[in-house]
């Protein structure tokens, strides 16, 4: 089945990027990064961390 909290975090983030920086996705995207990254595995981690960047990125 997979860790849900990281597939939560990864459709976040996508749809942070699709909606043009609104604050409201940014802000979801982010709750999502830090709820999954407390229970994933170190493989998850390292994609939960190209997904920060990702949204670090958005945000500048």
């Amino acid at each position: 089945m997979g860790n849900q909290l990281f597939q939560q975090a990864r459709e976040a983030v996508q749809l942070a990027e699709q909606a043009a920086q609104s604050e409201d996705a940014l802000s979801v995207a982010k709750n999502a990064l830090s709820s999954a990254y407390a229970n994933s595995t170190i493989a998850e981690k390292k994609q939960l961390r190209e997904l920060q960047n990702r949204l670090d990125n958005l945000q500048h």
